[in-house]
C-alpha cells in the first residue's frame, strides 16, 4: 500500500504524554504549525504509574516548566486532589511541593488545553516510520499509511516503544495499562542506526477503597494552606483528600520469599534494567532483607473513582500471590484488587546520542524526549519535553537554541547527565546530583527562568510585568531593611524572646538581625512601626536572600568559575586522534560524546583532569595557529 501526503507542519511530536504535551505547546506557542499524533486521544498525559505530580527534585522541575511557560503546573494545580510542601524542617534547596492529582481530570484539563491551542494540530495515529531525505528527518509515516511532513520531528514515546508487560511467568505486548505498544518505531530507529537499549519499570495493584479498613493506617492530610506549581495560580483547592499511610511486615516477606522464583524480577523472564529508586516490593524485600517493614501508602487516584494507588507495592509477582500479599498488611486484610501491578520492558535510545539540544547526532531535525531517553518520572519528561519543543521549533524558525546549563536548572542538570553521562538505568532527577542546588530552589524558579520563557513569547506581557515588579519589591525591601536601625526596647525583646533569640542589647540593622537563624520576616515586621505590603511569596524571598546571602555568594563563585570552562567551546570539527597524549578511555569517550565545551568534557566519565589538559593545549595552539595563518 502506499502512502499519501497527509500534510506539512513546522515541527511534528510523536506522543501526547507528559514529555509530548509540554513539546507540542511550547513549539506552537512560539509560532511553529505543530502536529501531534498520539496512540490515544483519550490517554492524553496519562499517569500510568503514581497519580502524582512534584516532589524533591522533581517538584522543582514543575516549576521551571512553568517559569519557562510550560502547562504542568497550571493543570496540576486544577486538578489536585492533595497538595504537601515536603521537607519544610529543612532549608529551601530540599523543599518541594508534591500533589497527588486526579488523573482523569488531569487528563481531560490537559486534553483541552491541547484541542483549544492555536498552531496546534491534535490527531490519533500509530506512527511506523521515519521520512529520511539526504540524512535529514523530514516528517513520519504511520501505520495508515498518511505521510506527514516537517522541518522537525520530536519522539516522545514514553514506554510503548515494543513495551511487553510481564507478571509472572506471564508476558504480552503493550504500552501501560493494557495500551497498544509502538512496535515498528523501534526497528526503524535501529535501522537508522541509533543503539537502543531495554529498560523496565512497574506499578502496584489497586484496591477498591471501601474495602480498605482505615481504622488500621494512619492519616496523611494534605496543607492547610496549600501553595501552588504555577506562578499564575490565585486559588488554591482547600477541600483536599487525605492519603494513608501502613507497613509492610514479617508475614508480607514470607509470602514474598516464598514466590521470589515466580517474579519477572528473578525467574530470568525480564532483560530490562529497573529503576533503582523506585524498586518492587520484591527487590526491596531482597536488598533490604534486614528491614522488618516498609512504608505502603494508599493514595486516592480521583474524586470520581473508588481506586486506591498502593504505593509502596509495586511488583511483577503473579496476580495469585498479589492477592495474598495484600491480606498480610493492616488495613487491607479484606481489600479487593481492582487492577493487578505488573513490569513492563521497553525500549530506549541510549541519550549520549543526542546533543544537549535533545537533537540526534545522528539525524538533524530528530529530537527526543522523556522516558524515550531513559529517565523515570512524569516531572523528567515534562522537562525535556518543554526544551525539545522549544529548541526544535528554534531550528525551523531560524532561532538560537536554548540549551540550560547546570547552574540555571535542575532540567540543565538532567539533560547534562543524560547527554553526558548517560545512564545505565531509568534516571531520575535527585537534589545530590546538583552541585548547585542552593541556587535551584523551588521558591526562586521564576526568577531563573521566567526571563528565558518571555524572549521566546512564552510568557505573556502581563505575567512578565508582574515578575518585574516582584523582583523590584524585592530588592527594594531588601535595601530598606539595609537602612533600618532597630533599637532595643521592651516590644523588641518581647519578640526576641518569642522566637527564642538572645535579647538585643544594641541597635542593628534590620538586615542582619534578619540573618538570624531564629527570626523570621514576620518576627523584624513586628519590630517595625511601617512595613510595606508584601505578598507571602515576596516575604519568602526575601527572607531567604537575606539569610542565605553568604551560601549563595560562594555558589555564585563557583558558578563564574564553572562557566569559564563552559566558554572554552570545543570545535565542531577537532580530530581527537589527532591529539597525542590523551588517554585511550577518554579519547574513545570524547568522540562519542562529541562536547560542545571542556566544562561538558570534564563531566564524562572516564576523562581525567590531565585529559582536560591536554585537550585545552591542543585547542588553544589551534586558535594560535589560525590567528598566525
Amino acid at each position: 500500500m502506499t502512502t499519501y501526503n497527509a500534510g506539512q507542519y513546522d515541527v511534528i511530536v510523536v506522543g501526547a504524554g507528559h514529555a509530548g504535551v509540554e513539546a507540542g505547546v511550547a513549539a506552537a506557542r512560539m509560532g511553529a504549525k505543530t502536529l501531534m499524533l498520539t496512540l490515544n486521544l483519550d490517554m492524553i498525559a496519562f499517569m500510568p504509574c503514581n497519580p502524582s505530580v512534584g516532589g524533591p527534585a522533581k517538584g522543582i522541575v514543575v516549576r521551571e516548566v512553568d517559569a519557562l511557560g510550560g502547562v504542568m503546573g497550571k493543570v496540576i494545580d486544577k486538578t489536585y486532589i492533595q497538595m504537601r510542601m515536603l521537607n519544610t524542617g529543612k532549608g529551601p534547596a530540599v523543599q518541594a511541593l508534591r500533589a497527588q492529582a486526579d488523573k482523569t481530570l488531569y487528563m481531560k484539563e490537559m486534553k483541552n488545553i491541547l484541542e483549544n491551542e492555536e498552531n496546534l494540530t491534535l490527531r490519533q495515529g500509530m506512527v511506523d516510520s521515519l521520512i529520511i531525505e539526504d540524512g535529514v528527518c523530514k516528517g513520519v509515516v504511520t501505520e495508515t499509511k498518511a505521510s506527514y511532513f516537517a522541518d522537525a520531528v520530536i519522539i516522545t514515546t514514553g514506554t510503548f516503544m515494543r513495551g511487553k508487560v510481564l507478571m509472572g511467568n506471564v508476558e504480552y505486548e503493550s504500552g501501560p495499562n493494557n495500551q497498544r505498544p509502538s512496535l515498528k518505531l523501534s526497528k526503524n530507529l535501529e535501522e537508522l542506526g541509533f543503539e537502543l537499549t531495554r529498560f523496565k519499570t512497574g506499578t502496584p495493584p489497586r484496591v477498591i477503597s471501601h474495602s480498605i479498613d482505615y481504622s488500621k493506617t494512619e492519616i496523611q492530610p494534605g496543607d492547610e494552606n496549600p501553595k501552588s506549581f504555577s506562578y499564575e495560580t490565585t486559588e488554591q483547592i482547600l477541600d483536599q483528600l487525605p492519603c494513608w499511610l501502613t507497613y509492610t511486615n514479617e508475614f508480607t516477606h514470607q509470602v514474598i520469599n516464598d514466590n521470589l522464583n515466580l517474579s519477572s524480577m528473578y525467574s530470568g523472564v525480564k532483560r530490562g534494567t529497573g529503576a533503582r529508586y523506585c524498586p518492587s516490593i520484591e527487590d526491596k524485600i531482597v536488598r533490604f532483607s534486614d528491614k522488618p517493614r516498609h512504608q505502603i501508602f494508599l493514595e486516592p487516584e480521583g474524586r470520581d473513582t473508588e481506586e486506591v494507588y498502593v504505593q509502596g507495592l509495586s511488583t511483577s509477582l503473579p496476580e495469585y500471590v498479589q492477592n495474598e500479599i495484600i491480606k498480610t498488611i493492616p488495613g487491607l486484610e479484606n481489600a479487593q484488587i481492582m487492577r493487578p501491578g505488573y513490569a513492563i520492558e521497553y525500549d530506549v535510545v541510549v541519550p549520549s546520542q543526542l546533543w544537549p539540544t535533545l537533537e540526534t547526532k545522528k539525524i538533524p531535525g530528530l529530537f527526543t524526549a522523556g522516558q524515550l531517553n531513559g529517565t523515570s518520572g512524569y516531572e523528567e519528561a515534562a522537562g525535556q519535553g518543554i526544551m525539545a519543543g522549544i529548541n526544535a521549533a528554534a531550528k525551523v524558525l531560524g532561532k538560537e537554541p536554548v540549551i540550560l546549563d547546570r547552574s540555571q536548572a535542575y532540567i540543565g542538570v538532567l539533560i547534562d547527565d543524560l547527554v553526558t553521562k548517560g545512564t545505565n538505568e531509568p534516571y531520575r532527577l535527585l537534589t545530590s546530583r546538583a552541585e548547585y542546588r542552593l541556587l535551584l530552589r523551588h521558591d526562586n524558579a521564576d526568577l531563573r527562568l521566567t526571563e528565558i520563557g518571555h524572549e521566546l513569547g512564552l510568557i505573556s506581557e502581563e505575567r512578565y510585568n508582574k515578575f518585574i515588579e516582584k523582583k523590584q519589591l524585592v530588592e527594594e525591601e531588601k535595601q530598606r531593611l539595609r537602612e533600618i536601625m532597630i533599637k532595643p526596647n521592651d516590644l523588641v525583646n518581647q519578640v526576641m524572646e518569642e522566637a527564642n533569640a538572645a535579647l538585643l542589647k544594641e541597635a542593628a540593622k534590620a538586615y542582619d538581625l534578619l540573618k538570624r537563624p531564629e527570626l523570621s520576616y514576620d518576627s523584624i515586621e513586628k519590630m517595625i512601626e511601617e512595613n510595606p505590603n508584601l505578598t507571602d511569596e515576596q516575604k519568602e524571598q526575601v527572607a531567604i536572600q537575606v539569610k542565605y546571602e553568604g551560601y549563595i555568594k560562594k555558589a555564585n563563585e563557583q558558578v563564574a568559575r564553572m562557566l569559564k570552562m563552559e566558554d572554552k567551546k570545543v570545535p565542531a570539527n577537532i580530530d581527537y586522534d589527532d591529539i597525542s597524549g590523551l588517554a585511550t578511555e577518554a579519547r574513545e569517550k570524547l568522540k562519542k560524546i562529541h562536547p560542545l565545551s571542556l566544562g561538558q568534557a570534564s563531566r564524562i566519565s572516564g576523562v581525567n583532569p590531565a585529559d582536560i589538559s591536554i585537550l585545552l593545549i591542543y585547542i588553544e595552539q589551534g586558535q594560535i595557529a589560525r590567528v598566525a595563518n
